[in-house]
């Protein structure tokens, strides 16, 4: 119960940072500083996922 949970939290933690991150990128080009910063955020909370996931 407590992974399905956690799953869920970090599913909407990723659509929302992915969302975050396009607007960025289209507001500010994908190579600005804060858009690759937030790239890499979401690549920690994906491979949170991914270790869940296992």
């Amino acid at each position: 119960m407590k992974t399905l949970l956690l799953k869920l939290i970090l599913k909407l933690r990723i659509e929302t940072k992915r969302k975050h991150m396009y607007k960025k990128a289209n507001d500010l080009g994908f190579t600005h500083p804060e858009v690759v910063n937030c790239s890499q955020e979401l690549d920690e909370l994906l491979n949170k996922f991914s270790d869940i996931a296992a």
